[in-house]
C-alpha cells in the first residue's frame, strides 16, 4: 500500500494559500479539503473571499458552500467529515490537501481534538448574559484572566469561541490552552505542512485592498441580507459585525470599511502567533511555487 500524504497550506489571510493550493493540487492531481471555517457557509460569499467560480473550477473543493449559516456545526464534526473525506480522496490519489487559515480546524484534522467537557447550559447561558448585557469586551477581559496564552491567538471578534475557552476554564480549574496540548492521535497518513508568508506591511496592504474590493463587490448589501440573523454564531465574524454595528447606526459606513480593515490585520497577526508555534511547519515566501513543489516531492519521496 502507498504512503499517502496530507499536503498543508496555511498562512495568513490575504497571503495567496488559495491560488498556491489549486497549483499544487494540479501539480500533485487531487482534490483540496478548505479549512477556512467561515468559508463552509453557503449564504457568506463576499466577505469571506471564498474562492472565485473560476478557481473552483481549476481544482476540486471540499466544504466550501458546505452547510447553512442555520445548520449547527463545529470542529469536531469537521474532523470527523474531513477524515471521512480524505479517505475517499486517499482512495485515488496518493496525496490530498488541506488549505485554510483556521488554525484549530487544521490542528483537528492532523493532529485529532482534545478531549475536553461538554458544555454546561446554565453556564453558557450565564456567559451568554454577560455578553448581551456587558458586550464582547467583557468576554475579552474574563479570558485574558483565566488564559492569557489562548486569549492571545483566538478570534477576538468571535464571541462564540471566547465563550467555550471561558466555559471549559471554568468547569476545569485548567487553562484551555493547557488542555488543548495532548498527545497526537494517529492518522493513516504522513504530513507535510506547508507556511506561506510575505512582509507583514505588504500582507496589511492586500488585506486593506481586499476590503476596498469586497466593498465594491456588494459586501455592504450581503451583510443587509443576513442581518436578519445576525445572533447566529456563523455570523459572529469579521467583515459582518461591523456593517451590523453600521445598520445600527454605532458607526458610520467609513468607519465600519476601516473596522473591517483593523479587525482582518488583527485576525491575520493571531494567525502568525498561532502558525509560527508549529515546529512542523516549514516556511516558504509566496512567490517561491516551484521550491514549494520541490520540497513536497522530496519529502514524498523520503529525501527531505
Amino acid at each position: 500500500m502507498h504512503t499517502k500524504f496530507l499536503l498543508v497550506v496555511v498562512g495568513p489571510t490575504a497571503v495567496g494559500k488559495t491560488t498556491l493550493a489549486i497549483h499544487i493540487a494540479n501539480h500533485f492531481n487531487t482534490e483540496i479539503i478548505s479549512a477556512d471555517s467561515r468559508q463552509f457557509f453557503r449564504e457568506m460569499t463576499i466577505g469571506t473571499a471564498k474562492p472565485s467560480s473560476e478557481e473552483l473550477t481549476m481544482a476540486k473543493h471540499h466544504f466550501i458552500n458546505s452547510i447553512s449559516i442555520h445548520d449547527e456545526y463545529n470542529v469536531g464534526m469537521f474532523e470527523t467529515d474531513a477524515l471521512k473525506c480524505l479517505e475517499e480522496i486517499f482512495a485515488k490519489y496518493d496525496a490530498a490537501i488541506l488549505c485554510g487559515g483556521s488554525g484549530l480546524y487544521i490542528n483537528a484534522v492532523c493532529n485529532g481534538l482534545d478531549a475536553l467537557p461538554e458544555k454546561d447550559t446554565p453556564l453558557r447561558n450565564e456567559l451568554n448574559l454577560i455578553l448581551k448585557v456587558k458586550g464582547i469586551e467583557a468576554l475579552k477581559e474574563k479570558l485574558q484572566s483565566l488564559d492569557a496564552d489562548y486569549f492571545k491567538t483566538v478570534d477576538q471578534s468571535n464571541p462564540h469561541r471566547m465563550i467555550r475557552a471561558i466555559e471549559v476554564c471554568m468547569l476545569t480549574g485548567t487553562k484551555y490552552s493547557e488542555l488543548r496540548k495532548k498527545q497526537k492521535a494517529s492518522r493513516p497518513f504522513k504530513t507535510i505542512k506547508i507556511g506561506i508568508e510575505d512582509e507583514r506591511e505588504a500582507v496589511y496592504q492586500k488585506i486593506n485592498e481586499r476590503v476596498d474590493t469586497m466593498v465594491n463587490s456588494g459586501l455592504v448589501e450581503e451583510a443587509k441580507s443576513l442581518y436578519p440573523f445576525k445572533h447566529l454564531n456563523a455570523l459572529q465574524t469579521v467583515g459582518y459585525r461591523e456593517l451590523f454595528d453600521y445598520f445600527d447606526n454605532k458607526t458610520s459606513l467609513a468607519e465600519a470599511i476601516q473596522l473591517i480593515k483593523q479587525h482582518t490585520r488583527n485576525y491575520a497577526k493571531r494567525q502568525w502567533t498561532w502558525f509560527r508555534k508549529d515546529p512542523d511547519i516549514k516556511w516558504f515566501n509566496r512567490n517561491e511555487e516551484a521550491a514549494i513543489i520541490d520540497f513536497v516531492t522530496q519529502r514524498m519521496q523520503g529525501q527531505a
